[in-house]
């Protein structure tokens, strides 16, 4: 990178730091924090569903996958989340809404203490907030190894820029200084995604038909939707997976649907999320199908994009494009930091110290500042260790996507009428047997990568709807007057 690359980076590390300034004026309590006190507008929530759903991660390992397996990893992940997304637009994301203005909730995980009871509400509780401690340290470490390619940095110093970067403006600025940043990160991700599409559209030759000549001189595997062992069988299984995880299992993603100001509002925020999702990730994502005619027999397919940006953009774009991928690993964290502390704020400090309880508004949100500082200082650690867990995509995939749907079920079929027998035994005996599942499939290491990855989800699926069927527990009064509520139809107001 030259000095006007720096300066581009330190511009836009500058205007993220700006806006949680700003956005500090509307946090006045721990809901502005959390929730923007409700007032989210459906197209800012939905560019914020978009833009929080991933990270630099895109750049450094899903770019390693365009590499060596082309198109599936479009097939398995947009196209996925597109269509996942587009479903729980329709069922889940009213819900999410309708449970603040019903009953104020700040969290996802709030309700659960409701819907089944406490000590289900503190195992997916606790469960999720350290599953998530990986899956953002993995976002880090992905992030850094970009800074690395550009800059030759060492990959300690990427770590602490990213997360000291996303921890100043969201402690400063809660939700609001989240999802504005969310804002500004789309469009300085439009602009360099879309050089970086014309700069390898005209490298690779036929003008505007190289999109699709592409093709016919990469591997012929490269044009297949599912190649090994990125199967059908996987991608079923990732599709379910998105389902629990881009309606709310994933908890930050929830927190846009709730914020939303009407059921209404959550649902057309969804709908546009999924529309980026079909869409966009065709033109980020080209380059990095490209990438092999660039550079043929790369040694480590994940610098590629790194590497193709550094030949082909002038001064200053560079910069730019390199704002882009920090963009979106910056919007996970802060995004995560923010949920992850309403969670341990409102659901499990006070359950651990009764008198949290009686604190003040302004006590609530000092500790809410202090709980997010502590949890991205946790990630950090993680990210620095990364190589232990599996690298950038073991963390990403084998850890965090085989784990958040065991948590997930309870939580988003917990909102549906259609699963009211299934109880708190339900939900626990699905956490544990899906975690269990998890843990046993880790000692039969030549499995393939759709069982590793589908099978912790699908065990909990059959134990949460399967114990449901058999009525094995009586449901309490409390959970009994819940079910009546979201039963009811979803509001708009």
């Amino acid at each position: 990178m030259q000095f006007i690359d720096w300066v581009v980076l330190g511009i836009y590390f500058l205007i993220l730091i700006v806006i949680g300034f700003v956005a500090f004026k509307r946090v006045g309590n721990a809901a502005d924090f959390f929730t923007a006190g409700g007032k989210l507008p459906w197209w800012l929530a939905g560019v914020s569903h978009h833009v929080s759903g991933y990270s630099g991660a895109v750049f450094v390992a899903y770019a390693g996958i365009a590499y060596t397996h082309g198109l599936t990893i479009y097939i398995w992940w947009a196209c996925a989340v597109a269509f996942t997304t587009f479903i729980a637009a329709l069922l889940i994301a009213p819900r999410w809404a309708k449970l603040r203005i019903n009953m104020g909730i700040q969290s996802p995980t709030e309700y659960l203490r409701v819907r089944y009871n406490v000590s289900t509400q503190q195992i997916i509780a606790w469960s999720g907030s350290i599953i998530k401690i990986f899956d953002i340290g993995g976002k880090l470490a992905a992030i850094a190894i970009l800074l690395n390619i550009f800059t030759g940095a060492p990959l300690i110093a990427g770590i602490l820029l990213a997360g000291g970067v996303a921890l100043i403006y969201t402690i400063v600025g809660g939700l609001w200084a989240d999802v504005w940043n969310d804002f500004a990160q789309f469009i300085v991700q439009f602009f360099a995604g879309i050089t970086m599409f014309v700069l390898i559209i005209r490298q690779v030759g036929d003008g505007a038909a190289g999109v699709f000549t592409i093709w016919d001189r990469l591997p012929e595997s490269h044009s297949q939707l599912f190649n090994h062992p990125y199967t059908i069988k996987f991608a079923l299984a990732m599709l379910v997976i998105d389902f629990f995880s881009y309606s709310g299992g994933t908890w930050h993603l929830a927190t846009r649907f709730i914020s939303a100001s009407s059921g209404k509002e959550a649902r057309k925020a969804g709908i546009l999320s999924s529309i980026l999702y079909l869409l966009w990730p065709l033109v980020l994502m080209f380059p990095m199908f490209a990438a092999p005619l660039i550079f043929p027999d790369l040694a480590d397919p994940t610098m590629s994009y790194g590497m193709m940006a550094i030949k082909f953009l002038p001064a200053g774009l560079v910069g730019l494009v390199l704002a882009a991928m920090f963009a979106n690993t910056l919007s996970m964290i802060s995004a995560d930091s923010n949920t992850i502390s309403a969670v341990i704020t409102r659901d499990i400090i006070p359950v651990m110290f009764k008198n949290v309880r009686t604190y003040s508004a302004a006590k609530m949100l000092t500790l809410a500042r202090i709980i997010t500082f502590l949890f991205t200082f946790l990630t950090v650690v993680v990210a620095v260790n990364a190589s232990h867990f599996g690298g950038v995509f073991g963390l990403i995939i084998s850890w965090f996507a085989a784990l958040i749907g065991t948590i997930s079920i309870p939580m988003i079929l917990g909102l549906l009428p259609v699963f009211k027998n299934s109880g708190s035994v339900a939900a626990i005996s699905s956490i544990i047997g899906g975690i269990l599942t998890f843990i046993a499939l880790k000692f039969f290491p030549g499995i393939s990568l759709a069982v590793e990855v589908g099978s912790p989800i699908f065990a909990s699926l059959v134990l949460y709807i399967g114990l449901g069927l058999l009525k094995i527990e009586k449901l309490s009064s409390t959970t009994t007057g819940f079910l009546t509520l979201i039963a009811k139809p979803v509001v708009n107001k």
